[in-house]
């Protein structure tokens, strides 16, 4: 229970709820998150860019700015989410409570930001949209990426963004700051899947993480909308269409910082029905002291783990010629490790062996040892994972 005291201030939350000392951000990061991060930071020009734009970015000036024409959570303005706010970093044992401020403007949205320290800043459409409970989760969501560190990057794909737009007329700076853009849109579009955990983990209420995924999406119009009606949209958004709109589905998520919401309720629902997320509330995760002791191999292997049984068992039609063409190559490779008789079935003349002028006549199945699969060879599902993997731009 999240009672007690941190940083010297009492805690009272309206229910009790398990908190998790020392939890790293590993227990909760989702794979894609992780990759994308490592594959963000293999892009040519990025440790380049990412080392000049610290030095230049005017953090001081943003914080500044925060604090001359926002409001500033306290004790004494927006009490409650004041609670909110110290209760989250209770429970995800952030030693340091990061500031939080809310900005005069109706889209709901919310962002951790900074480069020395964590900045946390929600909008006033937001506040106004969501319950307590749902606001809770969206808290915890934002606690979630400082304890990953994602403000740093998320400061600078906010400033590049900024940057694209002025120097659009130079052709060949605006091409190198748009793949860094793209590079650094991909990786956060999975942070937000990770931060989505973390705020299940401080609120513990799934249905209340739905209910204000779905007022993004639609608004606060709770009688008129439907938790499992809203899931199967996200369902029926992967399954549908054609590769025609496999393709127009990435070209509509290129130009976004968060995934889709119904896409977000999707994730969130499956990892919370997750043996993973029950070893969590059990008390079994990643501690932070051992963070140093992490192998960046496993980190690699859980992440392209993912992504193979993403491929096999997604509905889109993409990702299901993806796999029937991998499938398909297996089965050629496998087919040309046994050589020619993989090709014409085992009932052709075997040729004769080294030494043994005469070649055998006729014969049954290929004495040799079997493909997976028996004689034909299956080769159609790759190699099994080892495990499986468990709006508008706001919160």
């Amino acid at each position: 229970m999240s009672d007690g005291h941190h940083n010297g201030h009492e805690h009272v939350p309206s229910r009790q709820r398990r908190r998790f000392p020392g939890i790293s951000s590993r227990a909760y990061e989702h794979p894609a998150d992780r990759s994308a991060l490592v594959a963000l930071r293999k892009l040519s020009g990025f440790d380049t860019v990412f080392k000049a734009l610290s030095g230049l970015l005017p953090e001081r000036s943003l914080r500044l700015l925060f604090l001359s024409d926002s409001v500033r959570v306290s004790d004494r303005q927006f009490a409650h989410l004041n609670v909110m706010l110290r209760d989250a970093c209770y429970i995800l044992d952030l030693e340091k409570v990061p500031p939080m401020y809310v900005n005069q403007d109706p889209v709901p949205n919310a962002m951790c930001i900074g480069l020395d320290e964590p900045i946390i800043v929600v909008t006033t459409g937001l506040v106004e949209l969501l319950d307590e409970e749902e606001m809770r989760a969206v808290v915890g969501h934002e606690v979630g990426h400082a304890l990953s560190g994602h403000a740093v990057y998320r400061t600078i794909l906010l400033f590049l963004t900024s940057l694209a737009v002025r120097v659009a007329w130079i052709p060949l700076g605006n091409v190198a700051i748009m793949a860094i853009v793209t590079a650094l849109r991909e990786w956060f579009r999975k942070s937000e899947l990770s931060a989505d955990r973390a705020g299940l983990l401080v609120g513990q209420d799934l249905q209340a993480s739905m209910r204000g995924l779905m007022k993004i999406a639609g608004g606060n119009h709770l009688h008129e909308m439907n938790v499992d009606a809203f899931l199967e949209q996200a369902e029926e958004y992967e399954a549908g269409g054609d590769l025609r709109d496999s393709v127009l589905k990435i070209l509509n998520v290129l130009p976004r910082s968060h995934p889709f919401t119904t896409v977000r309720a999707a994730e969130l629902k499956k990892w919370a029905a997750s043996r993973d997320y029950q070893r969590i509330m059990d008390g079994h995760y990643p501690r932070r002291d051992e963070d140093k002791d992490t192998s960046v191999r496993d980190s690699f292997r859980e992440s392209a783990s993912h992504y193979a049984t993403h491929v096999r068992s997604s509905k889109d039609p993409l990702m299901k010629l993806v796999n029937d063409i991998a499938g398909g190559a297996g089965d050629l490779g496998d087919r040309m490790r046994r050589g020619f008789g993989g090709f014409t079935g085992g009932s052709q003349p075997r040729p004769p062996k080294d030494g043994d002028g005469s070649a055998e006549g006729p014969a049954g199945p290929d004495e040799g040892p079997e493909a997976p699969g028996g004689p034909q060879g299956t080769g159609g599902d790759g190699p099994e994972s080892p495990r499986d993997g468990s709006p508008r731009d706001g919160a």
